[in-house]
């Protein structure tokens, strides 16, 4: 009988606190974002689109998105929470919708890992020299071993990949700022670099900021995750995912300056996804071009990691609610991981990925299904960026500070937001549509189902704050807001704090 209890006690128990520090935060959130990968993937599109106003737009793009980091971090601040939007967006706005901000999430991430195993796995096989690079099933197969690699080190906790995302992620960047100097540095450049390059006079009627922006905005998903571990990270965290987004937004921009000016717009258009290998061969000819291969198999591993623990910690956050079945709040008690949600969308991942290999329709529909998560994470990032605003809405005339970083900043984040969900809309296919808005309908089920059982407080939310905060000891006070109360509390939240 003692054993039973002491094992019911651990598996009502929270998640392991002080796992991750702000160093492995940072390094998290630009893993997030998955540098090698979106590059390999958007640069090429983006560039299509809008030739040399690919800098300009990526620069007007990531303003706003810092705007939405301003407003995870502070949000962070006043409610240390796993399930992030899910509990702020509920707190300052309304349940339901932070429900929903929630399930986006969820179904945004889970998405992207099915449709992220094949190309591991085409990657994989292609580092390699393999023949079967092409061959969707045993791409997919390699992929899905992959998963399951990142799936048992979520498992086993934050902590332990600590070391080794270090690394993916280091590599990654370096080889990327590498390459991009290189190609700045280059004898013959098929374009001049120009300050041009950043203005708006090269957007025209064929080449629009618009359809530059609805890319663009893609791009910078997935730093994020770093608030869904704040319960796991050293004083709460916050500050790690708005470093990583500005430095994987850098690597982006210098990426595409250099991609521009040594192989010129219509090559790297010309080339899609292997533009970055094209570049590789032509600034490193031989085998030293293929390390930009390994970089994307690195960067992709990485996020098929960050993206299973933001949905595996949401869906901790919800059980512990009893907003979703209890069940998904349980922890393993020894490793303190939701172990039970990490079964559930590993299980769930490996058979979508495997029914689409079965089916003939398996590509297009992780194509629409791609396209169409794009309209959950404007969703979900507009309603926090509103969310911090309401929560501070008392305090935000107290300085210039306070309404820049807490109200006007993340208010035109959500504005850009509200705008690329409102454009993408007319240019999806039924099929992206049905994918985007027909999943964030689907939440409404277990909503109302939660909501009539009545069996959980999270929709008799206390509202966010910031009177509550507190000066930290010692250390004085946010010159923007001061710390929460709580593990906060205890130091400033500085970047160097953890090193």
């Amino acid at each position: 009988m003692k054993g039973k209890h002491s094992r019911a006690v651990g598996e009502r128990a929270g998640l392991r606190a002080g796992a991750i520090g702000t160093f492995d935060s940072v390094t998290m959130a630009v893993a997030g974002c998955g540098p090698a990968y979106t590059v390999a993937a958007m640069i090429p599109a983006l560039i299509a689109t809008v030739g040399l106003a690919a800098p300009a737009v990526l620069l007007y793009c990531a303003v706003p998105m810092v705007g939405i980091a301003l407003a995870f971090r502070y949000l962070s601040r006043l409610d240390i929470h796993s399930g992030a939007t899910y509990s702020w967006v509920a707190r300052s706005l309304h349940p339901a919708l932070g429900f929903l901000s929630g399930w986006a999430l969820v179904v945004s991430t889970v998405v992207f890992m099915i449709s992220s195993t094949q190309p591991a796995g085409e990657v994989t096989l292609a580092l390699l020299g393999s023949e079967l690079a092409d061959d969707r099933t045993a791409a997919t197969l390699v992929g899905m071993g992959w998963f399951l690699v990142m799936a048992l080190v979520v498992a086993y906790g934050t902590r332990i990949g600590t070391g080794t995302r270090a690394v993916l992620v280091g590599v990654q960047v370096l080889l990327l700022v590498a390459v991009a100097v290189s190609a700045l540095l280059v004898d013959e450049p098929a374009a001049t670099v120009s300050a041009s390059w950043f203005g708006f006079g090269h957007f025209d009627a064929t080449h629009t900021f618009t359809a530059g922006a609805l890319i663009a905005g893609a791009s910078f998903w997935g730093w994020d995750v770093t608030a869904n571990l704040s319960e796991e990270t050293r004083g709460g965290g916050g500050v790690g995912g708005l470093i990583g987004l500005v430095v994987t937004s850098a690597v982006f921009l210098l990426l595409t300056v250099g991609a521009n000016a040594a192989l010129g717009p219509e090559k790297v258009a010309a080339e899609g996804g292997g533009f970055l290998m094209a570049l590789g061969d032509a600034l490193w000819p031989g085998d030293a071009g293929r390390l930009l291969v390994l970089a994307v198999l690195l960067s992709t591993v990485a996020t098929l990691e960050t993206t299973l623990l933001q949905a595996t910690r949401t869906l901790f956050a919800m059980g512990r609610d009893r907003t979703i079945p209890s069940s998904m709040g349980r922890v393993h008690t020894t490793y303190r991981t939701p172990w039970v949600a990490t079964v559930v969308v590993a299980v769930v991942v490996l058979a979508a990925a495997g029914t689409t290999v079965a089916t003939d329709a398996g590509a297009d529909l992780m194509a629409d299904a791609l396209a169409g998560i794009g309209l959950l994470i404007a969703f979900y990032y507009a309603l926090a960026g509103i969310s911090v605003v309401v929560a501070h809405r008392r305090v935000l005339f107290q300085s210039l500070g306070k309404l820049t970083f807490l109200g006007l900043w993340p208010l035109g984040g959500a504005a850009f937001m509200i705008w690329v969900f409102t454009a993408s809309v007319p240019q999806l296919s039924g099929s992206e549509l049905a994918i985007g808005l027909g999943t964030l309908v689907l939440g409404l089920i277990p909503l109302v189902i939660s909501w009539r059982s009545g069996a959980s407080s999270y929709f008799r939310p206390s509202p966010l704050n910031p009177d509550h905060a507190a000066i930290a000891a010692g250390g004085g006070e946010d010159p923007v807001v001061a710390q929460p109360v709580g593990a906060t509390a205890r130091r400033r939240d500085g970047v160097l704090s953890d090193y």
